[in-house]
């Protein structure tokens, strides 16, 4: 009985949280000026689309040799093994890239901020993503959840009231797009993973979560 007690408890508290996590996404895509319905199916496709990885290109990685580690033997390094050519292939994540940078797009075209605006929110989370994220090999790039979202939310809120949760949202989609992923592009054949997805791995929640959390604080 304590144990199916215990079960219960947890499967009610993860029910909850998952409400409580909607309902936050509905209000903030409610500022955004999104209907309910419209609010779901993005949901839906971004939990969907997060496991989705769309290939667009691959570029040369160089292996000159790894430690190998013997039983009772010291690692040592293999010198003879030549060096070996690989690729790692970029891709999108439907969930944490093309789904946030559609909406980006969309509201973009209703022309509620001004362009001069928009350019300097996307530039200066951008590089503030930059200076955050680092890679991490065997993973890709990863950065600190919070600091993007805030920054992007009080930038939102001191260019243009008025149009903050747009403002903030775009800015923090698109900044952290080009500054913790397109810009560390260079050194992703370094990372040694057979695949980097732009909005996925270590970034989907920085890409995602800042757009939903800079909208609902904004």
């Amino acid at each position: 009985m304590p144990a199916i007690s215990l079960m219960l408890f947890l499967l009610m508290s993860l029910v909850l949280v998952a409400m409580i996590q909607v309902h936050f996404f509905e209000i903030a895509f409610t500022k955004l000026g999104l209907t309910p319905e419209a609010t779901l199916a993005v949901l839906i496709g971004t939990l969907l689309g997060s496991g989705i990885n769309l290939p667009i290109f691959k570029i040369k990685t160089r292996n000159t040799g790894h430690l190998v580690t013997m039983p009772g033997r010291k690692p040592i390094w293999e010198l003879f093994q030549p060096a070996r050519e690989a690729y790692t292939i970029i891709a999108i994540n439907v969930g944490g890239c093309v789904i946030p940078v559609g909406l980006c797009v969309y509201f973009i075209s209703l022309q509620l901020i001004e362009p001069i605006l928009l350019c300097v929110a996307i530039l200066m989370i951008a590089g503030l993503s930059y200076r955050l994220s680092r890679p991490v090999p065997g993973l890709g790039i990863a950065m600190p959840l919070f600091i993007a979202p805030l920054a992007s939310a009080m930038l939102a809120l001191l260019l243009d009231p008025a149009h903050a949760a747009h403002l903030a949202y775009i800015g923090g989609v698109i900044g952290v797009l080009i500054g913790a992923d397109i810009l560390h592009l260079k050194i992703i054949g370094s990372l040694d993973v057979p695949v980097a997805s732009i909005g996925g791995a270590g970034t989907f929640d920085g890409i995602f979560l800042t757009g939903i959390i800079a909208a609902l604080l904004a």
